[in-house]
């Protein structure tokens, strides 16, 4: 097992190859991961990320059960255009390649206003990956004149509310839906 110190010497060699935008950001563990805007050869990272998921995150990512992504779905994530659509990747040096941990993504929903959602693979949760990546999320959104971004999401998903709660969303229960709940932030 590598320490922090070398697990960071090693990674530093591997982003600085990533083309700009790009950040450094270091999780609460002190290892560093490199966020960055989600590119089209991104592909395979994205499906090999969702396939890594727990059952119960890809249940909290989607709302619903989903085993495999398909096409379909994976041609909706890659659809990204960075400024309608925006998602920023998380990867980290593992063994010589960059393994995607976690992604952050909003949509335009009505003028001015976006939806988000952000995913964090289960070992990397809890380490503050997840308030990295809404933070360049929603640092976005603003340069690209969103007021405001909200999230949908099932009532029972405490660590998302703990998450947008320490980002000052505010959270209601859905009018529509009693099982789920909205969270929403002025930009």
């Amino acid at each position: 097992m590598l320490t922090v110190e070398e697990h960071n010497r090693q990674a530093a060699i591997a982003y600085k190859t990533s083309p700009e935008p790009h950040w450094i950001d270091k999780l609460n563990d002190g290892r560093h991961v490199l966020v960055r805007p989600l590119r089209i050869e991104d592909r395979d990272r994205e499906y090999n990320f969702i396939k890594s998921l727990s059952r119960e995150s890809r249940h909290a990512r989607f709302l619903g059960e989903i085993n495999e992504p398909g096409k379909t779905l994976l041609d909706q994530l890659m659809d990204v255009d960075n400024q309608q659509r925006v998602a920023f990747i998380a990867l980290v040096h593992d063994n010589g390649k960059l393994i995607e941990i976690g992604v952050a993504r909003y949509a335009a929903a009505k003028e001015h206003e976006c939806e988000c959602a952000v995913t964090v693979a289960d070992p990397w949760q809890h380490l503050g990956l997840g308030h990295i990546l809404m933070q360049h999320l929603m640092t976005a959104a603003k340069a690209n004149n969103f007021t405001s971004m909200y999230t949908v999401d099932e009532a029972s998903n405490t660590p998302l509310r703990e998450l947008t709660n320490a980002l000052g969303f505010h959270t209601v229960t859905n009018p529509d839906d009693a099982t789920q709940v909205i969270s929403s932030v002025k930009l």
